[in-house]
């Protein structure tokens, strides 16, 4: 890949959580940033102040990515703008809890819509422009899509699909474009888990903590740089795939 301050990266679900670390570790590799939000206006614009802090370039953009055609509008206005695209970080999800015999149809076809559907479709449209910058595509994943949480089944079985379809594509886009993903453990707890939760995680965790959204941008970091990986989906747990 070129030098960092000639690369584009797109991230999605850019102003919270995991996708703003993302986006802020690679605008301090100099990077030109896409920061991409659909409701966390105030944080996308607090994301691209980082990122112009840490020395990096951001670009603001809106989609609402449970829209299919806004999935291809958001690539390509940032193709348009004429540097091309070098990285695609598909880091927007939603996660419901959802047990089973209380889901509902909108909250399956929600998170459908958001964590599997766009990110491939956006991987899709963005192919030909990471292929002729010879880029790469990362995916965040989740522990969830190798262990059985009966609360968040179906959150589950979307981040599983997100496994094969970083497998798939890293098939179906090589040589030229590299397609690898980021499973999180135990990073960030969703809203409204209590202080106790929160302890009998770090207890069970082997590494003795929870983890934070820098640990899982020093994953895409890595990916960033490493040229002869693709297909593979590095967990970023603390070690909790290999307690007993």
């Amino acid at each position: 890949m070129p030098a960092a301050a000639a690369r584009v990266a797109l991230v999605t679900g850019a102003g919270r959580r995991v996708g703003q670390a993302i986006a802020v570790a690679l605008g301090a590799r100099g990077m030109h940033v896409v920061v991409h939000y659909n409701g966390s206006a105030a944080g996308a614009h607090d994301t691209a102040e980082l990122i112009t802090a840490a020395g990096g370039r951001a670009t603001i953009r809106q989609a609402d990515l449970a829209r299919a055609e806004e999935c291809d509008r958001l690539v390509d206005e940032v193709v348009g703008a004429g540097q091309g695209l070098h990285l695609l970080v598909n880091s927007a999800a939603i996660m419901l809890r959802t047990p089973v015999g209380e889901t509902t149809t909108a909250q399956w076809e929600a998170m459908q819509a958001v964590n599997v559907r766009a990110p491939y479709f956006l991987s899709q449209r963005a192919a030909p422009a990471l292929r002729a910058a010879r880029g790469a595509i990362v995916n965040i994943a989740d522990l969830a899509a190798f262990e059985t949480w009966p609360a968040y089944v179906p959150h589950a079985m979307t981040k599983a699909a997100i496994v094969q379809m970083t497998r798939g594509l890293a098939r179906a886009l090589a040589p030229d474009v590299r397609v690898n993903a980021v499973a999180p453990g135990v990073v960030m707890l969703p809203d409204g888990w209590s202080a106790a939760q929160a302890e009998h995680l770090r207890l069970t965790t082997p590494l003795q903590r929870l983890g934070a959204a820098e640990d899982v941008a020093q994953a895409v970091l890595y990916l960033l740089d490493a040229e002869y990986v693709t297909g593979e989906v590095i967990r970023v747990d603390g070690g909790r795939h290999v307690r007993t």
